[in-house]
């Protein structure tokens, strides 16, 4: 099996996302896939006539968001026509499943040099975008399936965690957003956007709120709570179960406690990014200095009721996969089954992962750099 190795990876600054307010909300979706795209290209000297794929993942495609993102954007980009695209939706998980994609045909050997990436603009306006099972009653019956804030509640008040819990956790990840931001630990990565008369659009995060406390979150009030019970009236008269009964249908004795607020809850943003995945063989014919080596990826589903529970088993079953071990003591400590020291990069979302190793290698291990 070859390697699939991490050459490069960048993003678009996070824009507040809503329209009128944030700075990319006035842009087209493939422009900020553009952006990213270019920049893979020149920060690497990529030949874009060797890209064998551009795998893009867009949860709701609808509106400009549609017709195969990730193809447009290339061609938008000044790509070689021959650089193919496809665009996939594993809602959350739709940019970490084009990354597994892009690894699994590097892997296999059937392709060299593959981008994968993502696109959501959640300032744009999703009309057309159908609701989760989009109208199927019969799956309805088998799997209701809710809001996806009001499941948050849902799976925060079967676990038992707290507001206070969650507003500590949300101030703690605040914070270190901040210090990484002063510590310029995202200036590698992050790729300032133009608007299309070369004028600047945005060139830092929008989204984060430095300063942010558990004192001050506090005061806000609980998101989803009127979400839970509406119930949508269609045309012809007949009413929908609401939210809050969704949830009850599976779980019928839960009162949902509504914990999750624009503070504590994952942002409303709008973004793109990529990452430049390619071969070993290609990365030393081409003098690319590889970041990480991807060990294994993995997919698991869960209750889609609940919806959002997929990325824990999800880790484990990748850790599994890679031969190693996840354990907790006074530090979290990863158990590797080779003597060479190592990183271990695991990123989960939805019901998708990826664990990729930073090794410490000797020199005529790595490929061949510039």
């Amino acid at each position: 099996m070859s390697d699939a190795l991490i050459i490069d990876a960048c993003r678009t600054p996070r824009g507040v996302g809503k329209q009128g307010k944030g700075a990319l909300a006035h842009l087209h979706p493939q422009h900020l896939a553009r952006t990213v795209l270019e920049a893979i290209r020149d920060r690497n000297d990529l030949d874009t006539g060797d890209v064998d794929d551009i795998i893009w993942g867009t949860s709701s495609q609808v509106q400009e968001q549609s017709g195969d993102l990730g193809r447009m954007a290339a061609l938008d980009a000044g790509y070689d026509i021959r650089a193919s695209g496809a665009t996939l939706d594993r809602f959350c998980g739709s940019g970490i499943t084009t990354t597994n994609y892009a690894s699994h045909a590097v892997m296999a050997g059937m392709e060299d040099v593959v981008i994968a990436g993502g696109t959501e603009m959640m300032s744009l306006p999703k009309k057309g975008l159908m609701p989760m099972g989009a109208n199927n009653m019969h799956l309805q019956e088998l799997h209701p399936q809710s809001h996806q804030g009001v499941c948050a509640d849902a799976i925060a008040t079967l676990e038992g965690i707290s507001r206070e819990a969650l507003d500590a956790h949300a101030a703690d990840s605040q914070r270190k957003a901040e210090i990484a931001i002063k510590e310029g630990r995202f200036d590698r990565s992050l790729i300032p956007v133009y608007n299309l008369d070369g004028t600047l659009a945005l060139d830092r995060e929008e989204f984060p709120r430095p300063g942010t406390t558990a004192e001050s979150l506090a005061k806000l009030s609980a998101s989803f709570s009127a979400i839970a019970d509406y119930r949508h009236t269609a045309e012809d008269g007949t009413h929908s179960k609401t939210f809050r009964e969704l949830i009850n249908q599976k779980f019928p004795d839960l009162d949902i406690n509504h914990v999750h607020h624009a503070g504590n809850s994952s942002g409303v943003v709008d973004g793109a990014a990529a990452i430049l995945i390619t071969s070993e063989d290609y990365a030393r014919a081409h003098g690319l200095k590889a970041r990480a080596r991807v060990v294994a990826t993995a997919n698991m589903g869960d209750d889609p009721t609940l919806m959002l529970n997929a990325p824990v088993p999800a880790a484990l079953k990748v850790l599994q996969k890679a031969g190693m071990t996840f354990g907790r003591s006074t530090k979290r400590s990863l158990s590797f089954p080779r003597s060479s020291s190592a990183i271990l990069i695991l990123i989960a979302a939805r019901s998708t992962s990826t664990a990729a190793r930073w090794r410490s290698v000797t020199r005529s291990e790595r490929p061949a750099q510039s």
